[in-house]
């Protein structure tokens, strides 16, 4: 077999499975009758788009192994999802009856970059990418015995007209392809200043999928990329394409990713030495259309590794996200930092062209972070959406980018966050209440319902994040002594730093938060454990009348 036309090295999705009794396998299998419901049918073009290490390649080779001929008799699919009952009538109606095409755009453009490389191999009139991937599907298809005298006879075939070529085959044979492209968008973003090939390449599909003689050639269309199809003069590139993407993924949200009912069967597993819970703090918040999506990836690797960390920076879209929070439309480093923080922003994605360069506001570039990953949005209706990092894993990665700019130290949110820290370490209350009602009368919080305990614990972790990022461990409703502390500030290695237990009244006072400080001896833990560090008591309590906060700050003896 060869690595186009029916391939069968390298199936990811048939590794997993012959494994699964040994590594984490998460069934989604019922995904392929979602597709099947739709061959032959008027709507059968389908664009998944996910960020990266979102599970779209195994998916497609997942369906890759079910509709080819040539993973017949494999019994791949046994006591899976889809051969349960509810699925019968279709599962053996469709089971590797089809001649599938299958291009994975990453193969196409290393294989592109050898051809261009070595004189021997070129062909004439063979000169971009675009003229390269449909010669080298026309070639394939030419390996094929069946299809081999029939192209070799035709006019209508020539190096690069793989549309000719299809409908060739299909007059003939009155056999439909399977048409299933991985990494759809890699000219969009590899080659994302080159126009001239940009156009070229959304001819090519549009030839393949708009016309009629292009869509009687395949009984299903299956697209998966990063970005969603490119628009033109705000319409899509490819119409007759329904999309299912970050910004709008609905019905197809559970297939891509963990659910949570999944990721607490990975942690019923004996050999799971991560808790839910951590799991959920560090990979999950990824909400589509209602759903709790965790990064698939990020959870295998975490379980396999025994410790959660973000495996998202070595992505190589980091360097994308700094030119666009670098471009700095409208204030966005602000905003890239209040979103670390905690904050949401209100867009609008209605201008986004789905590429990375036609960004002209602040608009597009929260439209390109949701699809990247690097944000989580809520849909409210119509194009606008509300953007939030979703999780620990990408609040760290976000972090560390940001810190590495050479104007993250001069920003007033950074050294507000510092002002803030030495003014609690100072023991000094009456500044720390000034910074906290700062902090609270700032556009980026007085938006908040700020009528209860829980705002003024996000006024504070916002406040202090900066500073506190990477030297504390920052812990809500940590049980101690005889009930649960507000907030604890532990550091996780320096001994020098000291720990701070806070407390928060509403409507009170902060001798009320301090009294129960004590009475409740939220601090044993750490004068009876092995902590040789200062331990800080801070009551503060906000009055809505006045509109102040009020602090008291003690060294525990």
């Amino acid at each position: 077999m060869g690595n186009i036309l029916n391939p069968v090295e390298g199936n990811s999705f048939v590794d997993l499975v012959a494994f699964k009794d040994e590594d984490i396998f998460v069934d989604k299998t019922d995904f392929i009758a979602k597709m099947s419901e739709n061959i032959n049918k008027n709507k059968r073009q389908f664009a998944v788009t996910r960020p990266r290490r979102f599970g779209k390649t195994v998916t497609a080779d997942m369906l890759l192994a079910y509709y080819s001929k040539a993973y017949a008799g494999q019994n791949i699919f046994d006591k899976l999802k889809i051969t349960e009952k509810e699925y019968k009538g279709t599962y053996e109606i469709h089971l590797n009856k089809y001649d599938v095409i299958y291009i994975d755009m990453n193969s196409i453009r290393d294989d592109y970059i050898a051809y261009t490389e070595d004189e021997d191999l070129q062909i004439k009139g063979v000169t971009t990418i675009v003229d390269y991937l449909q010669y080298s599907v026309i070639e394939e298809l030419k390996e094929n015995k069946s299809y081999a005298e029939l192209l070799s006879n035709s006019r209508k075939v020539g190096k690069k007209n793989l549309s000719s070529a299809l409908k060739v085959i299909c007059d003939h044979t009155k056999e439909r392809f399977i048409f299933i492209m991985d990494e759809w968008d890699l000219i969009y973003r590899d080659y994302r200043h080159d126009t001239e090939l940009q156009e070229s390449y959304i001819d090519f599909l549009r030839g393949l999928f708009k016309t009629k003689k292009g869509q009687a050639c395949f009984a299903l269309a299956y697209l998966t990329g990063i970005l969603p199809i490119k628009k033109y003069n705000s319409q899509s590139a490819l119409n007759g394409f329904k999309e299912y993407n970050m910004l709008s993924p609905e019905p197809f949200e559970k297939y891509f990713g963990f659910t949570e009912d999944e990721v607490a069967e990975i942690v019923k597993s004996p050999s799971c030495a991560i808790s839910s819970q951590e799991l959920k703090e560090w990979y999950e918040g990824y909400k589509l259309n209602g759903i709790d999506i965790y990064n698939p990836n990020s959870v295998v690797s975490a379980v396999n590794d025994g410790k959660c960390k973000s495996y998202w920076s070595g992505t190589s879209s980091n360097e994308e996200v700094v030119h666009l929070i670098n471009m700095n439309f409208d204030g966005i480093k602000d905003d890239i930092i209040h979103l670390v923080e905690g904050s949401t922003i209100q867009f609008n994605c209605r201008t986004f062209q789905n590429d990375m360069v036609s960004i002209e506001n602040k608009d597009d570039i929260f439209s390109l972070l949701v699809c990247l990953g690097y944000l989580g949005c809520v849909d409210d209706g119509g194009d606008d959406r509300t953007a939030y990092v979703p999780n620990k894993e990408i609040k760290t990665a976000l972090a560390a980018l940001v810190k590495s700019q050479p104007w993250f130290n001069s920003m007033p949110i950074i050294e507000r966050s510092e002002m803030l820290f030495n003014a609690i370490t100072s023991l000094d209350g009456n500044k720390t209440a000034q910074i906290i009602t700062e902090i609270h009368n700032s556009p980026n919080v007085s938006l908040l319902n700020y009528n209860r305990e829980e705002s003024m614990v996000f006024c504070l972790i916002s406040g202090l994040m900066w500073r506190t990022e990477r030297e504390y461990e920052c812990f809500r409703e940590l049980q101690s002594g005889k009930g649960s502390a507000d907030l604890i500030y532990a550091p996780k290695r320096n001994m020098n730093l000291p720990i701070l237990l806070i407390e928060f009244k509403y409507g009170l006072n902060a001798e009320e938060a301090m009294k129960q400080i004590k009475e409740k001896e939220y601090f044993s833990r750490y004068r009876d454990g092995d902590y040789p560090n200062d331990v800080l008591l801070i009551g503060i309590n906000y009055d809505p009348k006045t509109k102040e906060h009020q602090c008291l700050i003690e060294k525990l003896d």
